[in-house]
């Protein structure tokens, strides 16, 4: 079988680099097209795997963590918009920030949240906070875990912490 002008080349430069190394010339036959598809058969696969599994996974995990991140923040807006409103709609401050923890503690739980992890704070501007026309503003903080730590509560892995605050005025009339 004659050979190619591609193969002709390509033996051509391996005699003379034999040559010019010292090398004894090869006597063996070209390949043929049988030999070269069975040397290469299945390296693929094997590349795949070990690129899919060095790739993909932290990439996967990376886009899981930031939707955590992401869910933790709409949750800590819903749960500060929906205290600050519970709590101006209460007639006294200990009832108000009772009813503006439990609105929050129930909007994070929404998300899947637990309560363990939030904070919510509350502020009034002047002091007086169930006088008309006050601001009252709520403060909502989360931690939110890493997705599939396996360890207990005592080691907590943390992605972030996210804070979301809400103002909203005491009306005249109630």
């Amino acid at each position: 079988m004659p050979l190619s002008s591609r193969e002709a080349i390509h033996s051509a430069v391996v005699r003379r680099l034999r040559f010019a190394c010292g090398l004894p010339a090869t006597t063996a036959p070209p390949p043929d097209d049988n030999t070269r598809a069975i040397r290469e058969q299945g390296s693929a696969v094997v590349e795949f795997t070990f690129l899919a599994l060095l790739l993909m996974v932290p990439l996967v995990y990376f886009i899981i963590t930031m939707g955590q991140i992401q869910g933790g923040s709409f949750a800590v807006v819903g749960a500060a918009d929906q205290a600050a409103k519970v709590y101006v709609a209460q007639p006294d401050p200990a009832s108000a920030q009772r009813a503006a923890e439990q609105a929050a503690l129930v909007a994070l739980a929404d998300y899947g949240h637990p309560a363990d992890n939030a904070q919510v704070t509350t502020s009034c501007d002047p002091s007086a906070c169930q006088a008309a026309g006050t601001a009252v503003t709520v403060t909502v903080s989360l931690m939110v875990p890493l997705p599939f730590v396996p360890f207990s509560d005592e080691f907590r892995l943390n992605a972030s912490n996210v804070e979301a605050s809400s103002t909203q005025l005491v009306g005249r009339f109630r």
